[in-house]
């Protein structure tokens, strides 16, 4: 595979713009409860190796469970996830995998029952970010872990 431009540096100040914006909910607590699972979860739908090996090690330097990483991708048949955390994932695979219809009644329903219209609001300003992040790293074949000494996550013991 060969490798691509560095979008980053070529367009950076629009990557710092993103940055900014991906970044602007950093403290609200809908991000802080879920932004890791929404992350792994679209990274791993739209077959994003770079961002899905970053927010798997930024999940365990926060203290995410292992297991609990090894079952997002299966999430309707584990038992470690609360509703509010099923509604947000679905709500992730919807809005990342957008059908021709939108999105059904019954996914947003379904996610109205366990979320704050701002919750919502802000969980899918999220999963816009992260799914531009993934297609930005998917086109341009950004090499996973490439990035880890600049970001911390060498301190995830993970290899």
């Amino acid at each position: 595979m060969s490798q691509r431009l560095n979008y980053f540096q070529v367009s950076e100040v629009m990557s710092k713009k993103y940055l900014d914006f991906s970044m602007a909910g950093k403290n609200v607590p809908v991000i802080q409860e879920f932004g890791y699972l929404v992350d792994i979860r679209a990274s791993q739908i739209n077959g994003c190796g770079f961002c899905l090996d970053m927010h798997v090690k930024e999940a365990r330097i926060h203290g995410e469970r292992e297991l609990r990483l090894h079952h997002i991708a299966v999430w309707r048949e584990s038992t470690l996830f609360s509703a509010r955390e099923r509604a947000a994932l679905e709500w992730t695979e919807a809005l990342t995998t957008l059908s021709p219809q939108g999105v059904p009644d019954t996914v947003y329903e379904a996610v109205r029952a366990h979320l704050s219209e701002s919750e919502i609001s802000d969980l899918s300003f999220r999963i816009i970010g992260i799914n531009g992040w993934n297609r930005l790293n998917v086109a341009f074949r950004t090499v996973p872990g490439s990035a880890d000494k600049a970001y911390g996550l060498d301190k995830a013991g993970l290899s």
